[in-house]
């Protein structure tokens, strides 16, 4: 019955009411202990302070390093130009054309063609960058691989 649900034992607590005399339990220094950082107002602890110790993220090794002029590229593989059925084939394939027929994945950015599938008719296709073997099927098959400016 609806009007006899009730919350589970021990769900719902009393909030603590701080600084409400000696006898509360969190009277004079409201739980926050004597003196130091957090008994302050205002202090917080900053996400991964571990209490003074040197924090792991600076006691693990650094490796690596990141190359500042890494080029990424969104990819469209030969076989799914060929497979696509939103696709004109017989006209100019260009980037745009790539997006609405729904082979690349929304926003900015260079785009590779990769050499996967086999090609069968001549393609001409515009693109910011193509693999040998894209370039290699391509030209065989009688079509035309144009680099865009990057």
């Amino acid at each position: 019955m609806l009007h006899k649900l009730e919350n589970a034992p021990g769900s719902k607590k009393p909030r603590k009411r701080i600084g409400r005399g000696p006898g509360s339990g969190t009277g004079k220094t409201s739980g926050r202990g004597h003196k130091g950082y957090l008994s302050r107002s205002g202090s917080t602890k900053r996400i991964g302070f571990e209490g003074g110790q040197m924090p792991l993220h600076i006691r693990l090794p650094k490796r690596g390093f990141t190359n500042i002029f890494r080029r990424e590229f969104r990819i469209v593989n030969l076989d799914a130009i060929i497979s696509s059925e939103n696709l004109d084939r017989k006209s100019l394939i260009t980037v745009d054309a790539l997006m609405t027929a729904g082979l690349l994945t929304k926003g900015d950015g260079l785009v590779k063609v990769l050499g996967d599938g086999e090609l069968k008719e001549a393609l001409q296709i515009e693109a910011h960058a193509f693999s040998k073997s894209a370039a290699q099927k391509i030209e065989a098959a009688g079509g035309k691989a144009t680099l865009l400016e990057s």
